[in-house]
């Protein structure tokens, strides 16, 4: 066992104050994954700051429509939430296809957007990575890549982001709401929040240390139909080898963003002008410039198929 001091924060000002001051500090709260990777000892921090007590557990109507969930909201209630299934459906049918049951009755809003990838050379502490370890390599290129990254990755990292749920949020064009340790307010564009790898993959988000996430904002309810559909390699508890979010209005344009194909969900409006011309149009342009490996360039045809059939099944 690798020693750690614990404390509970009583604001979230305080919190991030108290993860700022201390380089080997981590925020903990569902601990869904932060705790796996301390027994694998990939994260090793020296201090957690639990903020489970900060009261950021509810789902609010906002001011201009739209939808507050607190970051501490558990993906089981937010996938229930009846505001959720009626006006942002493909939300909560992306949390009802990640991980378990149980799994969801204890993650939160903010972790799951915060997970780390499930890439087995970062979780293999005897290979380089990285994301782990910047500067060593990355083991996936040349190595076993199935599940990896077709677009947007680089010559340091081919992973790809596990979450569900952020792609949905990505659809929804949601907004990220944090606390900074001087205990100043930010609004960080979920388009922005997650980064691509470049050279630096160890950096993967852009809060700044010690930055703490407090909500999830969700702008007025888009409407038409909205679904998720999620392709991986066994029926239940398996990370998406390509999902599709989409919201899809009556005379065929909508919004569509990809899970399973890059370090980020993948998103590109400009695509999105072709959807009434079908998935095949679409998906030229949302993976113009692919770059996969021979493992995983199935992934092209099966993200095409995918939408195809969340386009066909909206229709119907």
């Amino acid at each position: 066992m690798i020693p750690f001091t614990y404390e509970r924060a009583r604001t979230p000002a305080e919190a991030a104050a108290a993860v700022a001051r201390n380089p080997g500090a981590r925020f903990i709260a569902g601990g869904t994954n932060l705790l796996d990777l301390m027994k694998l000892q990939i994260e090793t921090p020296t201090h957690l700051v639990d903020v489970n007590g900060l009261a950021l557990d509810k789902i609010e109507p906002a001011a201009d429509g739209g939808l507050r969930i607190g970051a501490l909201v558990r993906n089981t209630d937010l996938a229930a939430d009846l505001r959720v299934r009626r006006d942002y459906g493909v939300l909560s049918r992306a949390l009802l296809a990640g991980a378990s049951g149980q799994l969801r009755n204890r993650a939160t809003t903010a972790g799951n957007l915060l997970q780390r990838t499930r890439c087995p050379y970062f979780y293999d502490t005897n290979q380089p990575c990285n994301k782990r370890q910047p500067g060593t390599g990355c083991s996936a290129i040349g190595g076993v890549s199935r599940q990896h990254a077709v677009i947007g990755s680089s010559t340091d990292c081919i992973a790809t982001h596990p979450s569900d749920m952020a792609v949905a949020m990505r659809v929804l064009d949601a907004m990220v709401e944090t606390v900074r340790p001087d205990g100043q307010m930010r609004r960080i564009p979920i388009v922005d929040f997650h980064k691509l790898p470049g050279n630096t993959p160890q950096l993967e988000t852009a809060l700044e240390r010690g930055e703490l996430i407090t909500a999830v904002s969700l702008p007025k309810p888009a409407g038409g139909t909205q679904l998720y559909r999620k392709v991986r390699d066994r029926a239940s508890y398996a990370f998406a080898l390509v999902s599709v979010a989409a919201i899809v209005q009556r005379h065929g344009s909508g919004h569509v963003a990809l899970g399973g194909v890059a370090h980020k969900p993948w998103r590109v409006e400009a695509a999105e002008a072709d959807m009434p011309r079908g998935a095949k149009a679409v998906t030229a342009r949302l993976l113009e410039g692919a770059r996969p490996t021979p493992d995983n360039a199935f992934k092209v045809q099966l993200a095409e198929r995918t939408l195809q059939a969340v386009l066909m099944q909206a229709k119907a």
